[in-house]
Protein backbone atom coordinates (compact mmCIF):
# COMPACT_ATOMS: atom_id res chain seq x y z
CA UNK A 1 0.00 0.00 0.00
CA UNK A 2 1.22 3.51 -0.74
CA UNK A 3 -0.08 7.02 -0.21
CA UNK A 4 0.28 10.18 -2.25
CA UNK A 5 2.08 13.01 -0.53
CA UNK A 6 2.37 16.56 -1.81
CA UNK A 7 4.64 19.12 -0.22
CA UNK A 8 7.10 21.83 -1.11
CA UNK A 9 10.81 21.19 -0.58
CA UNK A 10 13.24 24.08 -0.96
CA UNK A 11 10.64 25.98 -2.95
CA UNK A 12 9.89 23.10 -5.33
CA UNK A 13 6.47 21.40 -5.30
CA UNK A 14 6.79 17.63 -4.86
CA UNK A 15 4.10 15.01 -5.29
CA UNK A 16 4.84 11.29 -5.05
CA UNK A 17 3.64 7.91 -3.87
CA UNK A 18 5.34 6.64 -0.71
CA UNK A 19 4.92 3.85 1.78
CA UNK A 20 2.90 5.25 4.72
CA UNK A 21 5.76 4.20 7.04
CA UNK A 22 8.27 6.44 5.23
CA UNK A 23 10.04 8.82 7.57
CA UNK A 24 10.56 12.41 6.47
CA UNK A 25 14.34 11.90 6.49
CA UNK A 26 13.93 8.86 4.21
CA UNK A 27 11.77 10.86 1.81
CA UNK A 28 14.40 13.59 1.65
CA UNK A 29 17.48 11.38 1.40
CA UNK A 30 16.25 8.34 -0.51
CA UNK A 31 13.39 9.61 -2.65
CA UNK A 32 14.59 13.16 -3.33
CA UNK A 33 18.38 12.55 -3.11
CA UNK A 34 18.83 15.44 -0.64
CA UNK A 35 21.59 13.85 1.35
CA UNK A 36 22.61 16.96 3.27
CA UNK A 37 20.09 15.95 5.91
CA UNK A 38 21.96 13.32 7.92
CA UNK A 39 20.81 10.33 9.95
CA UNK A 40 22.80 9.96 13.12
CA UNK A 41 20.78 8.28 15.83
CA UNK A 42 17.30 7.40 14.47
CA UNK A 43 15.87 8.50 17.85
CA UNK A 44 15.67 12.33 17.57
CA UNK A 45 18.50 12.84 20.01
CA UNK A 46 21.44 13.97 17.88
CA UNK A 47 19.81 16.61 15.64
CA UNK A 48 21.75 15.73 12.47
CA UNK A 49 18.43 15.29 10.67
CA UNK A 50 17.04 18.75 11.51
CA UNK A 51 15.11 20.53 8.75
CA UNK A 52 12.74 23.49 8.85
CA UNK A 53 9.06 22.68 8.39
CA UNK A 54 6.61 25.55 8.08
CA UNK A 55 9.12 27.81 9.83
CA UNK A 56 10.03 25.49 12.71
CA UNK A 57 13.03 23.22 13.24
CA UNK A 58 11.96 19.56 13.13
CA UNK A 59 13.99 16.40 13.62
CA UNK A 60 13.06 14.45 10.52
CA UNK A 61 14.25 10.99 11.62
CA UNK A 62 11.25 10.31 13.83
CA UNK A 63 8.45 11.96 11.87
CA UNK A 64 6.41 10.27 9.18
CA UNK A 65 6.50 12.03 5.82
CA UNK A 66 2.70 11.75 5.64
CA UNK A 67 2.43 14.10 8.64
CA UNK A 68 3.73 16.89 6.43
CA UNK A 69 1.13 16.82 3.68
CA UNK A 70 1.07 20.33 2.19
CA UNK A 71 4.04 21.51 4.28
CA UNK A 72 6.83 23.86 3.27
CA UNK A 73 10.16 22.15 4.03
CA UNK A 74 13.63 23.68 3.85
CA UNK A 75 16.71 21.48 3.97
CA UNK A 76 20.36 22.52 4.11
CA UNK A 77 20.38 22.35 0.29
CA UNK A 78 17.77 25.11 0.22
CA UNK A 79 19.34 27.78 2.43
CA UNK A 80 21.98 29.15 0.03
CA UNK A 81 20.99 31.74 -2.57
CA UNK A 82 20.09 30.52 -6.05
CA UNK A 83 23.43 31.84 -7.29
CA UNK A 84 25.28 29.67 -4.77
CA UNK A 85 26.07 32.42 -2.25
CA UNK A 86 26.06 30.90 1.23
CA UNK A 87 23.38 31.78 3.74
CA UNK A 88 24.80 34.11 6.43
CA UNK A 89 24.65 31.26 8.96
CA UNK A 90 26.60 28.95 6.66
CA UNK A 91 29.19 31.67 6.10
CA UNK A 92 29.46 32.26 9.86
CA UNK A 93 30.11 28.55 10.51
CA UNK A 94 32.89 28.70 7.92
CA UNK A 95 34.31 31.96 9.29
CA UNK A 96 34.29 30.82 12.93
CA UNK A 97 35.42 27.25 12.27
CA UNK A 98 32.13 26.03 13.74
CA UNK A 99 32.63 22.55 12.32
CA UNK A 100 35.17 19.79 12.18
CA UNK A 101 33.99 16.54 10.60
CA UNK A 102 30.84 18.29 9.34
CA UNK A 103 28.39 15.50 10.16
CA UNK A 104 26.33 17.58 12.62
CA UNK A 105 26.75 20.82 10.69
CA UNK A 106 23.64 20.75 8.45
CA UNK A 107 21.33 20.03 11.38
CA UNK A 108 23.15 22.55 13.56
CA UNK A 109 22.80 25.25 10.89
CA UNK A 110 19.09 24.51 10.42
CA UNK A 111 18.56 24.68 14.19
CA UNK A 112 20.52 27.94 14.32
CA UNK A 113 18.51 29.54 11.50
CA UNK A 114 15.28 28.64 13.32
CA UNK A 115 16.67 30.03 16.59
CA UNK A 116 17.74 33.33 15.04
CA UNK A 117 14.48 33.84 13.17
CA UNK A 118 12.70 33.62 16.53
CA UNK A 119 15.41 35.38 18.59
CA UNK A 120 17.34 37.81 16.35
CA UNK A 121 20.05 38.59 18.93
CA UNK A 122 20.43 35.47 21.07
CA UNK A 123 22.68 35.49 24.10
CA UNK A 124 25.37 32.85 24.50
CA UNK A 125 23.22 31.17 27.15
CA UNK A 126 20.18 31.05 24.85
CA UNK A 127 22.25 29.64 21.98
CA UNK A 128 23.65 26.92 24.22
CA UNK A 129 20.16 26.09 25.49
CA UNK A 130 18.60 25.92 22.02
CA UNK A 131 21.31 23.74 20.46
CA UNK A 132 21.24 21.29 23.36
CA UNK A 133 19.34 18.83 21.15
CA UNK A 134 22.05 18.88 18.47
CA UNK A 135 25.08 16.79 19.34
CA UNK A 136 28.57 17.47 18.04
CA UNK A 137 31.14 14.85 18.94
CA UNK A 138 34.14 16.75 17.55
CA UNK A 139 34.08 20.20 19.15
CA UNK A 140 33.60 21.76 22.53
CA UNK A 141 30.76 23.89 21.06
CA UNK A 142 32.71 27.12 21.62
CA UNK A 143 33.14 27.85 17.90
CA UNK A 144 29.61 26.68 17.11
CA UNK A 145 28.18 29.17 19.61
CA UNK A 146 30.46 31.88 18.23
CA UNK A 147 29.33 31.03 14.69
CA UNK A 148 25.63 31.16 15.59
CA UNK A 149 26.03 34.54 17.27
CA UNK A 150 27.96 35.88 14.23
CA UNK A 151 25.35 34.37 11.91
CA UNK A 152 22.62 36.09 13.93
CA UNK A 153 24.35 39.44 13.52
CA UNK A 154 24.80 38.85 9.78
CA UNK A 155 21.19 37.70 9.34
CA UNK A 156 20.06 40.90 11.07
CA UNK A 157 22.27 42.99 8.79
CA UNK A 158 21.06 41.26 5.61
Amino acid sequence: MSINISLTVNGNPISMEVDPRTLLVQLLRENLQMTGTHVGCDTSQCGACTVIVNGNAVKSCSALAAQFQGAEITTIEGVADADGKMHPMQAAFKECHGLQCGFCTPGMIMCAIDLVRKNPAPSEELVREKIRGNICRCTGYHNIVKAIRLGAAEMGAA
